[in-house]
């Protein structure tokens, strides 16, 4: 049991995942995205966030099951390895974010949709990651609030899907 501790910690520490002194279970901030570790059941983490964005009013556009793909497809590849015991990306707009954000600059339109990415890795069962990608605040003052937002919309479904 503490030799899988161990092993677990030096995996995040050396993979980046989670920076020297940070608990496991704190938002990851990266320049260009925002990754959670949560200690769960995928199914659960995965449902939650679908219902964190169906709470705000959000229909979901897909769902990519791309641990899914990525094993069926392996093998036409010349690949061996499983990476994902389940990954899937949900994709979903808000109309009145997004409409914020591109009428404030319509080349905005590249920030949508946005997508969270709930994941499992073989190494660590029952450790599920979320992560987005940030927005970058770019533009002139109005783009920029949009853009931020974006981030807060974010942030907002994956800390109340975890809580």
């Amino acid at each position: 049991m503490r030799i899988s501790v161990v092993m677990s910690i030096l995996f995040l520490v050396f993979t980046g995942v989670v920076h020297a002194g940070a608990p496991a279970e704190e938002f990851v901030q990266r320049d260009y995205m925002t990754t959670k570790v949560v200690h769960d059941k995928f199914v659960y983490v995965r449902d939650a966030i679908k219902e964190a964005i169906g709470d705000r009013g959000i229909k979901i556009n897909n769902i990519s099951h791309i641990g899914n793909m990525l094993e069926r497809t392996k093998g036409a590849v010349g690949a061996t390895k499983t990476v994902y015991l389940n990954a899937e990306a949900i994709e979903f707009c808000s109309s009145t974010i997004s409409r914020a954000t591109m009428e404030a600059d319509p080349h905005n339109i590249t920030f949508c949709p946005y997508i969270i990415a709930v994941y499992e890795i073989p190494e660590q069962p029952g450790t599920i990651y979320i992560s987005y990608r940030k927005p970058l605040l770019v533009g002139d003052e109005k783009s920029r609030k949009a853009l931020e937002a974006v981030g807060d919309l974010l942030d907002g479904i994956v800390h109340d899907a975890t809580q």
